[in-house]
């Protein structure tokens, strides 16, 4: 059973299902030019809050062993989830700017107003890479689904080559199952990873 914080501003409330940290292993499978990847890794996901009208985003991996033993680090991520919504006068920024208007606490039925066409909530999701890559997803929450794919990839000079990438997540039987496809070195995109994932105690 999912229990959630009585604390979560409004605009949270459409992914609050995916708060807490979650762990598990998955699956690693694809194509390159230089020949077929495979493998398994270990993976650790968090999802938190701080009192904004974002989600803090950290995972890492872990390549393991048939044993499971991880083996070796794959990459980490860190980034910001949020339901997509024009920012006003009373919203903080660019930078540290401060608000030109007084705060006023956002209620379940402006973010009601939000719902698209759909049925769902869209999103913006930035992440970051350890290993050079930035990317921006555009997507939508539908209840226990999240369907994302990038609308900017930056890279590093040093970071491999990698160009577009969708991502899937549902809550399935109280687990977190994730799908990861990847335009990388040279390849259109194609399937790259998946993970069952359990909330951590």
């Amino acid at each position: 059973m999912l229990e959630l914080p009585t604390d979560l501003p409004a605009d949270l409330v459409p992914l609050s299902w995916l708060l807490g940290v979650w762990e598990g292993s998955g699956v690693i499978d694809y194509e390159t030019a230089d020949g077929h990847l495979t493998g398994e890794f270990a993976h650790q996901v968090s999802f938190s809050h701080d009192g904004g009208d974002y989600l803090n985003y950290s995972a890492t991996a872990w390549l393991i062993d048939d044993s499971g033993t991880r083996i070796r680090p794959l990459v980490a991520e860190t980034g910001y989830w949020r339901v997509a919504r024009p920012a006003g006068a009373e919203d903080a920024g660019p930078g540290l700017l401060p608000a030109s208007a007084p705060a006023r606490e956002r209620t379940v039925d402006d973010v009601e107003a939000l719902r698209n066409a759909e049925g769902g909530f869209d999103l913006e999701v930035a992440l970051v890479h350890s290993d050079g890559v930035s990317e921006l997803y555009l997507g939508q929450v539908r209840g226990p689904r999240i369907d994302l794919a990038t609308d900017a990839v930056v890279r590093t000079a040093g970071a491999k080559e990698y160009t577009a990438a969708t991502r899937m997540y549902g809550l399935v039987d109280g687990h977190l199952l994730w799908a990861w496809d990847i335009a990388a070195l040279g390849g259109e995109l194609a399937s790259h990873a998946s993970a069952r994932l359990a909330k951590a105690e």
